[in-house]
């Protein structure tokens, strides 16, 4: 590849988790954008959702589809980077399990909601249920990041140290991600 084409890449990915710089110039339009391409979309599981809603709230004072179309195509593929069978087929079960919740929570999960509405999808849902929990999940989402963020950017200093809260943020969305392959390897040492 080019060296130019490299560095316009570089400069579109620095443009792109730039939060603060998307919340000011992007403003709704972007922060739209991005929360869609991060729960709608396969490829935009790498944006900065919560950190974005965060910070708007501070500076403030349809993969279902895909997923009925493309699902059981996705098993049948053998084990790569981005696609293993065994963890769609434990997301599958696990969305049997618990049902429309699991729409609901995923929004507060990094990389999960990009492949919740996905495995709705696969594991044949009614696309109604799966709407209505997908809107009130989204709504939930986007409601608390940006009064969570509101809160915060009352508080002296935070404004100043966003990187802070953004790092925090970060941490605790991807927390249950941690906890829960901490277990699953202390249960294979256990076995």
């Amino acid at each position: 590849m080019p060296r130019h084409r490299m560095d316009w890449f570089k400069q579109l990915f620095h443009r792109i988790t730039d939060v603060e710089t998307l919340v000011r110039v992007g403003g709704l339009t972007a922060m739209t954008f991005i929360v869609f391409a991060e729960t709608g979309l396969l490829i935009g599981f790498f944006l900065p959702g919560d950190s974005l809603l965060v910070t708007a709230g501070v500076f403030a004072g349809t993969g279902y589809w895909f997923g009925r179309k493309t699902g059981p195509a996705l098993f049948k593929r053998p084990k790569s980077l981005l696609f293993n069978p065994a963890h769609l087929r434990r997301a599958h079960d696990f969305y049997e399990k618990h049902g429309g919740k699991t729409i609901v929570l995923a929004r507060f999960m990094p990389i999960v909601r990009t492949f919740a509405p996905i495995v709705a999808g696969m594991g044949g849902m009614e696309y109604r249920r799966f709407l209505s929990f997908n809107v009130f999940g989204g709504a939930l989402w986007v409601l608390s990041m940006t009064l969570i963020g509101y809160f915060l950017g009352q508080i002296p200093g935070v404004r100043e140290h966003i990187e802070i809260v953004i790092l925090v943020v970060v941490f605790l969305s991807i927390l249950p991600g941690i906890i829960a392959a901490s277990r699953e390897w202390l249960k294979k040492r256990r076995a």
